[in-house]
C-alpha cells in the first residue's frame, strides 16, 4: 500500500500527511527537506551526527523530531521509525551503512531534488504551469554556468532563479512565493546518483539540459570512473527541447545520443570552434548561434564578442565554453541576443574563480582555490602558461599524474601543499621532471599560505604569474575551497605590505 501512495505523491496538493519520512543530514538541504515535509504534513524524523545551532533549535518549532549521534551504523531509533521514505543529504554516498540498509530494506530512497520536483507546483504560473527547469551538471564550471545561465535569463525577460548545489536548495526555490518562470538547477555527481534512483513518477524532465564536461573527480564516493559517468549521464534523461553537450568532449556527446529523451528534444553542441548547424560557437572573434534560428544552414546570429568579453575579465577559454553553453539554455528559452551581449556586459565571476587577487611588482596573483580537481586546474594552466603553480591538498582518490604530465609541464615551478603533497611530489619527478618543486610542510594552517607567498615570490623575482590551481579538495588543511583562497589572498597582501618582491625571502633548493 505503501508503494501505491508513495506512487501518488507528485503534486503539493497531494495527501502528504502522516507519510513517515526519515532525513539524513542536517545542512542546509537537510533543514530545507524538514521544513517543506512538516508544511505538508507528515511525520519527520532528522538523523545528523552533529547540527548547527540554529537548525538544532528549529526543527522542533517546525514540528520534526531530530535525533543527533554517529550514523555510522543504523540507529535503533531509525529502524523503530520504519520509515516509508529515507531523503538523503548528497554526503551520504552509496556505500553508507544507512544507505545500504534503506535499499536493502526496500525503502523508497530520495534525494531532496527528487521531492523539489514531486512538489514543484506549489507555486505556478499565470498558466497554472510550474516553472521550467533547465539542469546544470559537469565536472568543471557547473556553478558559473549556472549564474550565467540565470542572469542571461532574467536579462531576457523571464523570471529566473540558480539554485541546487550552487548552495540555495531546490526547496527552497520550489517554495519561493514570488514563483519563477524557470529554476537553473545546478547538480552535482551525488544529486544525479539520488535521481537515477527515482521511480517514473519521480523522475525530473528538465525543458533543457547540460553536462559541460567530464574528468575523473569524487571517485571515493561514486566507487568507480564509470559509476561517475553515469551519474553525470542522467542530467540528459527525459529532457524536452534542447540537450546542450560539449563538442570537444567525446565524453558528453557520448551522453546525449544515448540519452532516452522527450521526442523533438534537440543535441546542441558547443566548442571554440567554428560551429556547424544545431551548434553555438566562435567564428574570427565573434560569439555565434547558429542553432536557435530558422535558417541555421546558411547563416548565424552574433551573441557578443570575444573583445567584449576580454573587456568584462571572460576571456578564459573554459569561461569562454562556460559562456556558450549558458547562452543555448537561455536561447532555448527564447532570450534574444542583445539580451545576452547586455548581460555578458556586466557578468562577474564568482570569488576563488580565476580570480585576480593583486598585481604587483610585475607579478600577478591568482586565485582559483576553485579549482578542486586536476580538470579544473587544467584549465587555469591553460589560461596562465608559465605560472608559478601552486598544487595539491586531498586528491579525492585521483591521481593526479596525468594532469602533471600534460598541463603540469608548462608551469615555470610547482609549490606542492597539503597532507598528499608526496604523490604530487613524485608526479613531478616521473612526468615533468625539468619543473622545479618546491615543498610547503607547515603543520599550521595559519602559516601555509604565507610560506607559499614567500616562496612563489622569491622565483617570480621580475614578473610572471602566480597560479593557486590546486587540482584538490581543501579539507585536509581549510575550512573550505574559499577559506584556502581567502587565506592566500591575505598572505599576498601580507606580502605586499610588508615591501614588494625586493623584500622576498629566497626559497629553497627544488627538491
Amino acid at each position: 500500500m505503501s508503494a501505491e501512495r508513495l506512487a501518488g505523491l507528485t503534486s503539493w496538493n497531494a495527501d502528504w500527511r502522516g507519510l513517515r519520512v526519515a532525513v539524513l543530514g542536517l545542512s542546509m538541504t537537510g533543514f530545507s527537506v524538514a521544513d517543506t515535509l512538516t508544511e505538508l504534513g507528515a511525520d519527520v524524523l532528522v538523523l545528523s551526527e552533529s547540527a548547527e545551532q540554529e537548525y538544532e533549535r528549529l526543527l522542533p518549532v517546525i514540528g520534526a523530531r531530530l535525533e543527533l549521534g554517529s550514523l555510522a551504523e543504523v540507529p535503533a531509533v531509525l529502524q523503530e521509525f520504519d520509515p516509508e521514505v529515507v531523503i538523503a543529504s548528497p554526503g551520504f554516498s552509496p556505500s553508507h551503512p544507512i544507505i545500504r540498509w534503506t535499499q536493502d530494506s526496500g525503502i523508497a530512497l530520495w534525494g531532496d531534488v527528487e521531492l523539489a520536483w514531486r512538489v514543484r507546483d506549489k507555486v505556478v504560473r499565470a498558466d497554472g504551469t510550474p516553472a521550467d527547469w533547465v539542469l546544470i551538471t559537469g565536472t568543471n564550471g557547473k556553478t558559473t554556468t549556472t549564474q550565467l545561465t540565470a542572469t542571461l535569463l532574467v536579462e531576457g525577460g523571464l523570471r529566473a532563479a540558480p539554485c541546487g548545489n550552487i548552495g540555495v536548495p531546490v526547496l527552497d526555490a520550489v517554495r519561493d512565493p514570488e514563483g519563477f518562470d524557470v529554476l537553473v538547477v545546478e547538480l552535482s555527481s551525488h544529486q544525479l546518483w539520488y535521481l537515477g534512483l527515482s521511480q517514473p513518477e519521480g523522475e525530473l524532465s528538465p525543458y533543457s539540459a547540460v553536462c559541460l564536461n567530464l574528468a575523473d573527480d569524487h571517485l571515493v564516493w561514486h566507487g568507480s570512473a564509470q559509476a561517475y559517468r553515469d551519474a553525470k549521464a542522467l542530467v540528459y534523461r527525459n529532457t524536452r527541447v534542447a540537450c546542450v553537450y560539449n563538442k570537444s568532449d567525446e565524453a558528453t556527446r557520448r551522453m546525449v545520443e544515448e540519452a532516452e529523451v522527450v521526442e523533438g528534444a534537440r543535441a546542441i553542441g558547443f566548442d571554440l570552434g567554428i560551429p556547424g548547424p544545431s551548434d553555438i560557437g566562435v567564428v574570427e572573434g565573434l560569439i555565434v548561434d547558429r542553432a536557435f534560428l530558422d535558417d541555421r544552414a546558411r547563416s548565424a546570429l552574433e551573441l557578443t564578442t570575444v573583445a567584449d568579453l576580454d573587456a568584462a575579465g571572460l576571456a578564459a577559454p573554459h569561461i569562454v565554453q562556460n559562456i556558450l553553453a549558458a547562452s543555448a539554455l537561455a536561447r532555448s528559452l527564447g532570450v534574444e541576443p542583445e539580451a545576452i551581449h547586455t548581460a555578458l556586459q556586466s557578468f562577474h565571476l564568482d570569488a576563488h574563480r580565476i580570480e585576480i587577487v593583486a598585481r604587483h611588482a610585475g607579478i600577478t596573483w591568482v586565485d582559483d582555490s576553485k579549482a578542486t580537481n586536476p580538470h579544473a586546474a587544467a584549465s587555469s594552466l591553460r589560461a596562465y602558461p608559465g605560472a608559478v603553480w601552486v598544487v595539491g591538498g586531498d586528491l579525492k582518490g585521483v591521481d593526479i599524474a596525468e594532469l602533471v604530465a600534460d598541463a603540469g609541464r608548462t608551469a615555470r615551478a610547482a609549490v606542492v601543499i597539503g597532507v598528499e603533497r608526496a604523490a604530487v611530489v613524485t608526479a613531478f619527478r616521473r612526468h615533468a621532471p625539468a619543473v622545479p618543486v618546491f615543498e610547503v610542510d607547515a603543520g599550521d594552517t595559519g602559516q601555509v599560505m604565507n610560506r607559499v607567498v614567500e616562496i612563489a615570490a622569491g622565483i617570480v623575482d621580475d614578473e610572471g604569474t602566480v597560479l593557486l590551481a590546486p587540482a584538490a579538495a581543501s579539507f585536509d588543511q581549510f575550512s573550505s575551497y574559499a577559506d584556502r583562497g581567502h587565506r592566500f589572498a591575505e598572505a599576498v597582501r601580507n606580502w605586499i605590505d610588508r615591501g614588494s618582491a625586493d623584500d622576498a625571502g629566497v626559497p629553497p633548493s627544488a627538491l
